[in-house]
């Protein structure tokens, strides 16, 4: 069964255009150092986080229908689970339009989610340029790159609405770095770059590391801006 970590009763930035609640899905199958969420990534602090029932959370989706319009459904990873097509069917039964927020390593769910009609809004991460063993070590995983570009492909060629979005780290990107990964996703709808925050991750060493200036980050998205519909600075 899909295990539950917590839950945003309400955000207005998360779902563009909705007023959503964010549930966060337990277990992932990346260990990206910036991670700002640990305590459902890593099996140590898995255990000592309190989870959430199923049933509680659904109660909650019903006792917000009216009020909200919209879920995000974000982990960790929401596609390891091999139930998550039964979850998201369970929530758009409420009534709520859906935001898939994954890493794409797994195109095959993200295609069966799409045939299903089960989203209205993906956003997926990139995070690093898309070069087999960057991205192996970037994400301490085994993945293979192309499943991370047959997933860009595949949600750009979706009829639903989408977004791009990568977290910039200093000592794992450069600026021309971020250039090449837009350039690599091009052309597309919407990307967005956001500093990481140092303050909690996987890797603590990162504690110690400046984000990025607010000018540099402008500087990037003054230089991929033309690639995308929209492209900004969060």
């Amino acid at each position: 069964m899909i295990e539950i970590g917590g839950l945003q009763k309400t955000t207005l930035i998360d779902y563009p255009g909705n007023v959503a609640c964010t549930v966060f899905l337990v277990g992932c199958n990346f260990r990206c150092p910036w991670c700002y969420s640990p305590e459902i990534v890593l099996p140590d602090l898995i255990t000592r986080q309190p989870k959430i029932h199923q049933r509680d959370f659904f109660d909650f989706l019903e006792s917000r229908k009216g009020l909200l319009t919209g879920v995000v459904v974000c982990g960790g990873e929401p596609t390891i689970h091999p139930e998550i097509f039964d979850f998201l069917a369970k929530i758009k039964s409420f009534g709520f339009k859906v935001k898939l927020d994954t890493n794409g390593s797994n195109p095959e769910v993200l295609k069966e989610i799409l045939n299903k009609n089960l989203v209205q809004y993906i956003a997926m991460d990139v995070k690093s340029i898309l070069v087999d063993q960057k991205y192996k070590e970037i994400t301490g995983s085994g993945i293979d790159v192309n499943l991370i570009k047959e997933s860009i492909n595949l949600i750009k060629s979706s009829d639903i609405d989408y977004e791009f979005r990568t977290t910039v780290v200093p000592t794992f990107h450069s600026v021309e770095d971020i250039v090449q990964i837009a350039k690599s996703i091009a052309p597309a709808k919407k990307y967005f770059i956001q500093s990481f925050r140092p303050e909690k991750n996987i890797d603590s060493r990162l504690t110690s590391v400046e984000p990025y200036p607010e000018d540099v980050m402008i500087e990037i998205k003054n230089k991929i801006s033309h690639l995308f519909e929209v492209c900004s600075v969060r």
